[in-house]
């Protein structure tokens, strides 16, 4: 709450990544934009990836993304981590590296100046321990508060990652818990504590960067990668398979899950975005029907600042598990590449 005593989250309609636009609109209106081809152009949107890429010519290329979105937390301060830590893990799911970011700010003039500077100072400390350089931005007035950035990175192209490059027999590793979107909401309502939230909390100001760390020091490399945000798990993964022409199989006792989601989830307390993203992904999933309905819906559960979703080969996965275990990140191996089958994604 900033010193008008107004609650960031009062002020929107709906919070974080749930804020993004139906998928099925979405992929509607790309489809219909005109193409500029360029030999340089290496990861655009045809993919669904994270970030475009351009090559240097000189065997690295240049990671260029954007992300902003409305607060799901009423202090100013932490929204702006969270906000920040999301937009830079599309650097890192594309393999690279983090090195300017400029500002997106939209305020309404209800909220003191204040809470600006202190949404804008939370950025900077992500920023910071990221060793990504602010170096200005862009704000207006908005009737919603939006933050977030514009975000340049680098990456080694023999390291370069997208969503398309999973190979059957390839195992799945999720590296963050789900359950951002329920709990955000059942805060939202004040049906959650402050120690249930800060479950959500943690792990969206959690960079991605350990992932890709480990698995340079452990000497392994993904086939593909890609974070988990605003079109859930089950989106994403679909965009993974779809990519990569295979089907993806997800154990979805093995999906790490935060504490008090699936509580909260059987409560009926989920984002708008999670049943938009059940209309447009769930026909392209073949979900076991014995499957609870609550851990169906984290399944759907749109993510803000969630993790990555990495396809590398059996062992190297376990290896990078248990590197990122030791680090205290509840990373764990969900499933596994087959076979190009009817659905892109099977649950079971």
């Amino acid at each position: 709450m900033d010193m008008t005593g107004v609650r960031l989250t009062e002020l929107v309609e709906a919070a974080g990544c749930a804020a993004k636009i139906a998928p099925g609109e979405l992929a509607g209106v790309l489809a219909d934009l005109p193409r500029v081809p360029s030999e340089k152009l290496l990861v655009g949107f045809d993919a669904s990836d994270d970030a475009c890429v351009w090559d240097l010519g000189d065997g690295r290329g240049l990671i260029s993304t954007t992300d902003f979105f409305p607060p799901m937390v009423d202090d100013p301060f932490l929204f702006g981590q969270v906000a920040a830590t999301n937009a830079l893990s599309d650097v890192y799911a594309m393999g690279g590296s983090p090195a300017l970011a400029l500002n997106l700010l939209c305020f309404p003039n209800c909220l003191g100046i204040e809470a600006a500077g202190q949404i804008l100072a939370g950025g900077a400390e992500v920023c910071s321990r990221a060793g990504c350089v602010v170096a200005g931005g862009h704000s207006i007035n908005d009737h919603e508060p939006k933050y977030g950035l514009a975000v340049t990175g680098f990456v080694e192209l023999r390291q370069l990652l997208a969503n398309g490059g999973a190979q059957v027999g390839d195992a799945l590793v999720l590296t963050k818990a789900l359950g951002t979107g329920v709990l955000t909401t059942a805060a939202k309502a004040e049906l959650l504590d402050a120690a249930g939230l800060r479950v959500a909390t943690d792990s969206m100001t959690t960079l991605n960067e350990a992932p890709l760390r480990l698995a340079r020091e452990l000497g392994v490399w993904p086939h593909a990668a890609t974070d988990v945000t605003g079109f859930s798990l089950m989106g994403h993964s679909c965009e993974m398979a779809e990519a990569s022409g295979v089907t993806l199989e997800v154990d979805a006792a093995a999906v790490p899950v935060m504490a008090r989601a699936r509580e909260m989830a059987a409560l009926g307390l989920i984002p708008a975005g999670a049943y938009r993203n059940r209309d447009f992904f769930a026909p392209r999933v073949a979900m076991a029907e014995e499957l609870p309905l609550d851990l169906a819906d984290v399944l759907f559960d749109p993510q803000t600042s969630g993790g990555l979703l990495l396809a590398l080969g059996e062992k190297d996965a376990e290896r990078l598990v248990d590197a990122l275990v030791d680090e205290g990140l509840p990373a764990a191996v969900i499933g596994r590449a087959v076979p190009r089958g009817e659905k892109s994604v099977v649950v079971g």
